[in-house]
């Protein structure tokens, strides 16, 4: 078989998932043609403008929509839009046609009777259908159709939720189906789960069981929205959006619509009275309360008296608007400082109050149904977890809850409460297999009850999770752990609240170096959880500098510094495999590694402006290191050195990590984005055997960074003074611009000047330390961590 390449995709509709799926494409490279229907009044138009109304409008909808679908603005260049009508013909040249019209068995079948006319054979050909069988859609199309047809399902929104199911038909063609796995995996960067063609597929089918659960046991305890909101969200490592906010978001017309569906489609299904649509739904879907779509659903927002905004919430008894109440439960409150999620998951379901019952009821009903899943939704019981974690948002799946909780003890206590639970699971404790998974060698290996053995999980060599090492541990402290994870190579991970950095951290970046560079080809610096890191640990800072320890304070500021630098000038290649937030510190750590392989969803930036400070761990020294080489002849040296100042007096963040780039933040040639961020721990690793196998060298410190001095220095001061004229800057950030911009052009000096970088960190770190003396920086720092804001002073 020929090696598949895929340079064009077609995508047809352009409804908010089209027209997002075209844009997730574009975004990895890929050219795109996005086409839908000709508007009813332009049937007989030859205005092009006219006739593409539809699509031009639904892409322009998206680029604007918040989050942005789009990675850089430059992604919407490679999508070409078109009709039906008109430039159907055009899929010909096209290596993936993906169909997202809308989900109607007739329209879709009589899409595809055009599509086959101008498909050329061995084009891929899938649905996004998530709601009709597979099986049906391909009914009456040609062999070649039907061998290269496959249900590819994508969840909303496609650049967000890593989720892609793969359903195949009897006909599709197995490499067909390899391949779509493969693909999505290592190029669209999403979690790719192979699916049976069942009703609803896996992720829809289980989460909607478990909303559909929840709202069985809000009628059986007497719960309120606000109150299974408050137990079903990050407190069990589930989104903010938790359960009745989740379904106003995707719509409640959607939820009742695949739960209708699940009823009428699985008469075997044991729970399918769930699915049962309760007659308080029904009267919420009749008066038009779905959600944001209309404006209301199970939340409703108002202008309170004063004007501000205000959110209300449903009373599903008297079907009402009521205020958010604030619940209040004794064992919620007592788990919320338990960091770890699977300390607080034993503790939350053992607790003795009411919120203990609810945890209990809804984790039994989950593992009953889940297991009653095996074999009909999917063969393998990690496809589930993938499936709930990459789709909903879950941080653990649900055999991996299970697991956690016990699975021996587990069962014994819901087959007390009336729970059920399938033989299989019966049969695994029996022969003496006490949970799902396991941990051999660093991979992942899970139970398989057709064969009632253990299998690793396919592509676990791929996805380096560095906790799995724990076996093969080099040194800890209390936060960070060195891990040696194969091929002489070391990785550091460190696991403090948003994984900020402190002194134990620092202290575990110095000692992963020093070992690496002992025996070891080199480091990989990189963290599990929903963030790289937030920052250095301002709440230090904040204490150190109201009780005017500057000694400490100063000494804890050199210690970051010469960490950061520890880690740049090495004598074995440092790679950095950040993802979620890495700002602030965490950006400044990446800024001094010889590589950087990030997630594509990486979201840095210097923001220490924001709380009245600069970047004090060598980021400020960095930037006029990168601007020094930047300069050229022909444009003056003052833009170059202008832009770098922007970036961090307006604390901008890249929104990707392609947009890093755009910001200087990642070098173009050098670093690189690694699309599945569950691959980026094994990028970085090849990354450091790469640079040692190719001989290494330890970088010498720079001492001819060129520096401005006051002929910079003047202009950027006139700019800022420009700023707080038009009312854009407040007297503080004046001040902490000031301090920036001298830091930046290397001090009052008379001309244009080589410096060294640690004279640029000697500066950084004396504008530091001034501005942590003012009262109005504290007052920002004490803002944001009492969770808000940094405060406008």
């Amino acid at each position: 078989m020929n090696k598949r390449i895929i340079k064009k995709v077609a995508v047809l509709g352009s409804g908010v998932m089209g027209s997002r799926i075209a844009c997730h494409f574009a975004g990895i490279g890929v050219q795109v043609l996005l086409l839908d229907i000709v508007p009813n009044e332009a049937k007989a138009a030859d205005n092009k403008a006219l006739r593409n109304k539809i699509v031009n409008d639904s892409l322009q909808a998206a680029v604007k929509s918040n989050p942005s679908p789009i990675y850089t603005k430059d992604v919407i260049k490679k999508i070409t839009t078109g009709n039906f009508d008109d430039n159907l013909k055009d899929i010909a040249n096209c290596d993936w046609i993906i169909e997202v019209v809308v989900e109607r068995l007739d329209i879709k079948r009589s899409l595809y009777e055009k599509v086959e006319q101008f498909r050329k054979p061995g084009t891929l050909i899938t649905s996004n259908t998530s709601g009709i069988p597979i099986h049906l859609l391909s009914e009456g199309r040609s062999e070649d159709f039907k061998k290269h047809f496959c249900g590819t399902h994508f969840f909303n929104p496609p650049r967000y939720l890593r989720l892609l199911e793969i359903i195949p038909t009897p006909d599709t063609d197995p490499a067909v189906v390899d391949f779509l796995m493969h693909y999505g995996d290592l190029y669209l960067g999403k979690t790719t789960v192979f699916a049976k063609d069942t009703p609803a597929f896996i992720a829809n089918r289980i989460g909607v069981f478990g909303i559909m659960a929840i709202f069985q046991l809000v009628e059986k305890m007497g719960l309120t929205i606000d109150e299974v909101d408050a137990l079903t969200g990050p407190i069990i490592g589930r989104p903010k959006s938790a359960t009745f906010r989740t379904a106003d978001v995707v719509g409640i017309d959607t939820l009742v619509k695949v739960a209708k569906g699940v009823y009428d489609n699985c008469p075997d299904d044991e729970q399918r009275e769930v699915f049962q649509i309760p007659a308080w739904l029904n009267k919420v879907v009749e008066n038009n309360w779905l959600g944001d779509k209309t404006g209301q659903g199970f939340f409703k927002k108002t202008k309170g008296a004063g004007g501000e905004k205000e959110i209300l919430t449903l009373d599903l008894k008297m079907l009402e608007y009521k205020p958010r109440q604030k619940p209040k439960f004794a064992s919620v409150d007592g788990a919320k400082p338990i960091d770890d999620l699977r300390q607080r998951l034993k503790m939350l379901v053992a607790a003795g109050d009411k919120a203990g019952e609810f945890f209990r009821h809804f984790h039994y009903g989950l593992f009953s149904y889940i297991s009653h899943r095996i074999p009909e939704i999917s063969d393998e019981v990690y496809r589930i977890d993938d499936a709930m974690m990459a789709g909903f948002g879950w941080e653990i799946g649900a055999f991996e809850s299970w697991d956690v909780l016990g699975v021996d003890r587990t069962v014994k206590a819901m087959k007390a409460a009336g729970y059920p639970v399938a033989s299989w699971v019966d049969d695994m404790l029996a022969a003496g297999n006490q949970s799902f998974y396991k941990i051999e060698n660093g991979k992942t290996l899970c139970y398989d009850p057709q064969s009632k053995t253990y299998k690793p999980v396919p592509g676990s060599n791929e996805f380096i999770i560095l906790s799995n090492y724990q076996d093969n541990i080099v040194w800890k402290n209390g936060v960070a752990t060195v891990y040696d994870i194969g091929d002489e190579v070391l990785g550091l991970q460190w696991n403090s609240k948003m994984n900020t950095i402190g002194g134990d951290v620092l202290a575990g970046i110095n000692k992963a170096v020093e070992l690496a560079e002992k025996n070891h080809k080199g480091l990989v610096i990189s963290n599990e959880g929903a963030n790289f890191s937030a920052g250095a640990n301002v709440g230090l800072i904040f204490m150190l500098a109201i009780e005017q320890e500057y000694d400490e304070l100063d000494m804890a500021i050199r210690l970051f510094q010469n960490s950061m630098m520890r880690a740049r000038y090495s004598s074995v290649p440092v790679v950095v495999a950040p993802h979620g937030l890495a700002l602030g510190g965490g950006c400044e750590l990446s800024l001094h590694s010889d590589k950087i392989c990030a997630a594509a969803e990486t979201y840095t930036g210097l923001v220490e402006l924001g709380v009245g400070l600069i970047p004090g761990g060598g980021g400020t020294k960095e930037f006029v290191v990168r601007a020094s080489d930047e300069m050229h002849e022909d444009e003056p040296e003052t833009i170059t050195l202008k832009n770098r100042f922007l970036t961090i007096a307006t604390a901008k963040v890249a929104t990707s990590a392609h947009e890093a780039f755009g910001l200087g933040i990642y070098r173009k040639g050098l670093d690189e984005v690694v699309m599945n961020q569950s691959r980026r721990v094994t990028e970085a690793k090849r990354s450091v055997i790469e640079l040692a196998d190719s001989g290494y060298v330890t970088p010498v410190q720079r001492k001819d960074v060129k520096v401005l001095g006051r002929s910079a220095l003047g202009a950027l001061y006139a700019g800022i003074h420009g700023m707080w004229r038009a009312n854009y800057a407040t007297d503080h950030d004046v001040t902490v611009a000031k301090k920036l911009a001298y830091v930046m052009c290397g001090g009052d000096l008379s001309e244009p000047t080589l410096v060294s970088e640690q004279y640029l960190l000697d500066l950084e770190r004396e504008a530091f330390l001034s501005l942590c003396g003012e009262k109005r920086t504290l007052e920002r720092i004490q803002s944001v961590l009492k969770g808000g804001k940094p405060v406008r002073n």
